[in-house]
């Protein structure tokens, strides 16, 4: 399996056979990403030599407006999207199997954690994966120690509080926060 046809299988929200051929390609993938990120990660880089290893990890080129503060962490790496204008702080984990899209003008705040997998709840199959993409849409803003989870979509300018857990979808213009995240109020126009 390339990494094509497993980018292919995973973002159809596949399950994943903990003794598959897609299964062997996540842990090819995590190496490679390892080799970046400790690239990445280990010493002082400027912004451009940041940005081409980030595209170098995610397999795309970044746009110029891309802000990296490492260290960063993946797991993957080739199933993560990036829009312009994208900030990710530093200390944050992205574990994007199942794909991860920002939008435009996203702020990551730091040690954010953005989780795409979730193992099978039968214990005879946990070491199987559940695959479920995360989507953050146009000018929101993570705030620190944010965990958000599998299958969700944060609407176009919302706020999560820092250190809230998103469980469910966020509409757009609202702020959530707390564990599990709830709305705080609606962001009106100013």
């Amino acid at each position: 399996m390339d990494t094509r046809e497993f980018l292919s299988y995973v973002n159809q929200n596949q399950y994943i056979q903990s003794d598959s051929e897609c299964k062997r390609k996540m842990t090819k993938l995590a190496t490679e990403a390892r080799k970046i990120t400790s690239e990445l990660n280990n010493k002082f880089l400027e912004m451009n030599e940041i940005q081409k290893l980030f595209s170098k990890l995610i397999g795309s080129e970044v746009d110029k407006t891309f802000c990296l503060f490492p260290p960063f962490y993946t797991d993957c790496g080739k199933n993560i999207h990036l829009g312009k204008n994208v900030f990710i702080n530093s200390g944050c984990a992205f574990q994007d199997q199942g794909g991860i899209w920002l939008g435009n003008d996203v702020f990551i705040g730091h040690q954010v954690v953005l989780a795409t997998l979730n193992h099978d709840i039968n214990p005879k199959n946990r070491k199987s994966l559940v695959a479920k993409p995360i989507v953050i849409e146009d000018n929101v803003w993570i705030g620190a120690h944010s965990t958000i989870l599998s299958g969700v979509k944060i609407g176009k300018n919302a706020i999560v509080a820092a250190g809230s857990v998103v469980t469910k979808d966020v509409l757009k213009n609202t702020i959530v926060g707390g564990v599990p995240a709830r709305k705080i109020k609606d962001i009106g126009e100013e």
